[in-house]
């Protein structure tokens, strides 16, 4: 495992600047508002030949908003909790407050290495700006600006030799895992159930996840990674442009994902933004979950989750082979069940088929109910093959590509689902010309 970097400090510093810096990526959002960055990210990077996880934290206020400076506050401590080195940011522009001088006294008692980078400092005639953190009693001080790069591999150049040498071993991402839905539905609540632990805040304010966070795990011996998104409104309860970013992230990580969980509200039932959400996962060629939470504030009823999954099934008609299941992520009902389907779908995500098994069910299923004539010629199928995987992807050959009808498409694919068994997985048949060799005169 990679040794870990918290950055740390107080809110509009500039961590998620820098950190994006250091990871050369966009993970992080950035924005002039506030606390933008309320969550952990965690991403890996490598300088010098030196690889390492760095985690940006929910910047720490020195104000109360939204209620949310004690959940803040404790996710930065957790960061620190679990890092090898903490890289404290100041302002420069604004120079130090009394909150910084608090938080220099916070990580004073930290037993692992602390570096302290006063962002902002767009050049060697603003370093004299470092003085007065000096004055604070920092040991050595790093002048850098994270947004134009000044001071930045002097700092990195120092910051790689503070590593330990003994986390050599890389990093096993496994499945990919994104949660998604509507804001408030659960899904920072079905995370930290399945992690067991407190990963991601908590709170009964809607859009507490503004980025779309990456949670590395083993879970009974399986690597998983968990992505908490943003909830995705209606477009037209979008207001703010810092929403509008997050929930581009949070529809970008359904295209880096093998799995979707689409969490839904059981006590507000199905909306027709949750069909909306099951759309974008499935245009994206996920493997989708629906997940009914907080199950425990719905009224038990005979056949009451059969009903939930008719009317489900009756407004998603294209992902009908989806699995479904009922839980609730803050008793922890039915949780642990998440993770046997969580592997059998995958196995059947990334599954492969044999050349011979495919060509065998597709002439199966032709003898059994040939295609229509296609202006009295008959559509002849040449050949089939398995083009990917995750999600199993064929090709068939025909003559006639353009000319197979939407219905006999689906008898196929039914056809193949029932042959090899993959019920709960999306699968995709296209059709493509047979391209005739010229013959050599």
């Amino acid at each position: 495992m990679n040794p870990k970097i918290a950055i740390i400090g107080r809110s509009n510093v500039g961590k998620s600047t820098l950190f994006n810096r250091i990871t050369r990526s966009r993970q992080s959002i950035v924005d002039n508002m506030p606390g933008v960055t309320r969550d952990r990210i965690f991403k890996d990077a490598e300088y010098d030949g030196k690889n390492f996880t760095v985690i940006d934290t929910g910047g720490i206020f020195d104000i109360t908003q939204e209620g949310f400076i004690d959940e803040i506050h404790a996710q930065a401590i957790m960061a620190k909790d679990q890092a090898d080195l903490i890289v404290v940011v100041f302002d420069g522009k604004s120079g130090l407050s009394p909150f910084d001088l608090d938080l220099v006294q916070l990580v004073r008692d930290i037993k692992c290495p602390v570096m302290f980078a006063v962002n902002k400092i767009d050049g060697s005639a603003h370093e004299d700006k470092c003085l007065e953190f000096y004055q604070a009693g920092m040991d050595r001080v790093y002048p850098i600006s994270a947004e134009h790069g000044y001071g930045v591999r002097d700092f990195l150049d120092d910051l790689v030799q503070f590593l330990p040498q003994n986390h050599n071993s890389i990093q096993d991402d496994g499945i990919k895992l994104a949660v998604v839905g509507r804001p408030n539905a659960g899904k920072s609540s079905l995370v930290n159930a399945m992690l067991g632990q407190e990963r991601v805040m908590v709170s009964d304010i809607p859009g507490t996840t503004r980025d779309a966070i990456d949670t590395y795990c083993q879970i009974d011996d399986n690597p998983y990674v968990l992505i908490d998104t943003a909830g995705i409104r209606r477009k037209g309860k979008v207001r703010q442009k810092i929403e509008k970013f997050s929930i581009i992230k949070a529809l970008n990580s359904l295209d880096r994902c093998d799995i979707a969980l689409i969490v839904l509200d059981a006590f507000d039932g199905i909306t027709e933004q949750d069909i909306r959400i099951a759309g974008y996962a499935h245009e994206r060629k996920c493997a989708c979950i629906f997940v009914f939470n907080k199950w425990d504030l719905v009224e038990k009823q005979k056949n009451v989750l059969k009903k939930f999954t008719d009317e489900l099934r009756y407004q998603s008609r294209f992902l009908q082979f989806a699995p479904v299941i009922s839980i609730s992520a803050k008793t922890g009902q039915r949780v642990k069940k998440l993770f046997p389907l969580i592997q059998s779908l995958y196995k059947q995500y990334a599954c492969e088929i044999g050349t011979s098994q495919i060509n065998r069910i597709i002439e199966q299923a032709i003898q059994k109910t040939p295609p229509p004539l296609y202006r009295g010629r008959p559509i002849k199928f040449m050949y089939t093959t398995q083009m990917r995987n995750a999600p199993p992807t064929f090709v068939s050959f025909v003559n006639y590509p353009k000319a197979v009808h939407f219905s006999y498409h689906r008898y196929l694919l039914n056809q193949i689902r029932f042959a090899t068994g993959l019920d709960k997985t999306p699968i995709f048949l296209y059709f493509r010309q047979r391209v005739r060799r010229s013959k050599n005169k």
